[in-house]
């Protein structure tokens, strides 16, 4: 999938390169666009780290949150900007692209990324406008495509506008691509598929002393944003039953609140499923490998995704991974190898998919999580995708 998938479209990179006219500043400044800090910390740090030992200057912006400590550690410039997820308010945005192109005459680097939809239009727009070249890359179709109403249509109409300013659009699966295209949204001759963010195989290795399963006991951990979106209705509903059967089950949750999020789940939700005793909720882990090793099996019922960092996660750790059988999921886990896929919005069939899980031998769990590191290794290794974005900025910066 990795390196077949990245030289698929570069004979169309190279023409894009050789067409564009105008001459860079020279300057090795390169700029990330986010909509969190925290993602570029979570999703990226091995990138940014690799360019700045490269020797460029690498600015991010994104709204201020925790992980900014993180990002300055490193090497990088910080710049905050607010960004309003639901994106509702036409001044706001208006005001969004005027900071954006502000910061990006002022700083001038020599090509920008954009992550998500907000950067992904707006940045977009701004960069144009500040005629400074631009990749977007879209990690997931989250709200705009799982759900109806004018904030879908009004999202697809920007989206298309936008990502005509795009030098490049890479997306995370091939199924996300099509998606774009079919919808008139991008140029396919713009369009690259990477293999997700990839995964850094050292950092997220098998525990060396593994917690492996015992007949009276077994732990799920769902990680994710607290969203509808993300499935963690049906994983509180599938372990409800199931705790009705096994009652030394445990079933986590681990992650940030959904902010501003159309489909966020309020905070009171969360601290209601706490109270009932059906999960336990972890917050946000600085480090999830000890939580990830700490569990015999990663849930992700998601609605859809764009290659689910979670489950690269659990699967590099040697963990067993149950997801649904949607676009990016699917894309990383074999069902009945490396895991297990259950249909999406069934909490039903989630339930039994991790009854299932539960019931497996020893012997049968450790083959799956072993097969589920091989696999990480062939297809996900973070090598290749730096590789690709090297290729990319040598060739433009």
């Amino acid at each position: 999938m990795t390196e077949e998938c990245l030289r698929q479209h570069g004979d169309c990179h190279d023409a894009l390169v050789r067409d564009e006219s105008h001459a860079l500043s020279g300057r090795r400044v390169l700029l990330f666009c986010a909509n969190t800090a925290w993602s570029m910390v979570r999703f990226r740090h091995g990138l940014l780290e690799d360019l700045i030992r490269d020797g460029y200057e690498v600015h991010v912006v994104a709204p201020e949150d925790s992980e900014v400590p993180a990002l300055l550690a490193m090497g990088c410039r910080f710049h905050p900007m607010a960004m309003s997820a639901q994106g509702r308010n036409p001044i706001q945005d208006l005001r969004l692209v005027g900071a954006l192109l502000a910061l990006y005459r002022r700083v001038r680097p020599a090509l920008i990324f954009h992550y998500t939809i907000k950067p992904n239009i707006y940045g977009s727009m701004a960069a144009r406008l500040a005629g400074i070249r631009s990749i977007a890359v879209t990690t997931g179709l989250g709200y705009v495509f799982i759900n109806r109403g004018i904030v879908s249509v009004l999202s697809k109409l920007l989206y298309r506008l936008a990502l005509r300013f795009s030098g490049q659009v890479w997306f995370l699966n091939q199924e996300d691509r099509m998606a774009f295209e079919s919808a008139g949204l991008v140029d396919g001759r713009k369009c690259t598929v990477l293999p997700g963010e990839g995964i850094d195989l050292d950092f997220f290795a098998p525990p060396a002393q593994p917690d492996e399963p015992a007949p009276d006991q077994f732990r799920f951990l769902l990680i994710a944003r607290m969203l509808w979106d993300k499935g963690i209705g049906e994983y509180v509903e599938a372990a409800r039953a199931l705790r009705a059967r096994h009652a030394h089950m445990r079933f986590l949750l681990v992650g940030p609140p959904g902010g501003e999020n159309p489909s966020a789940i309020a905070q009171r939700q969360v601290d209601a499923w706490v109270a009932e005793g059906v999960i336990e909720y972890l917050g946000v882990a600085r480090d999830i490998r000890p939580v990830i090793g700490a569990a015999h099996c990663v849930v992700l019922p998601s609605y859809r995704e764009g290659i689910p960092r979670a489950l690269l996660e659990a699967a590099a750790m040697g963990r067993p991974v149950i997801a649904t059988a949607v676009p990016g999921c699917k894309d990383v886990v074999d069902h009945g190898e490396t895991g297990l896929l259950c249909r999406a919005r069934d909490a039903a069939d989630l339930e039994a998919k991790m009854e299932e899980m539960q019931q497996r031998d020893l012997d049968a769990w450790r083959r799956m999580g072993n097969a589920g590191r091989a696999k990480m290794a062939s297809s996900f290794d973070e090598r290749y995708v730096i590789a690709h974005y090297r290729k990319v900025i040598r060739a433009l910066v």
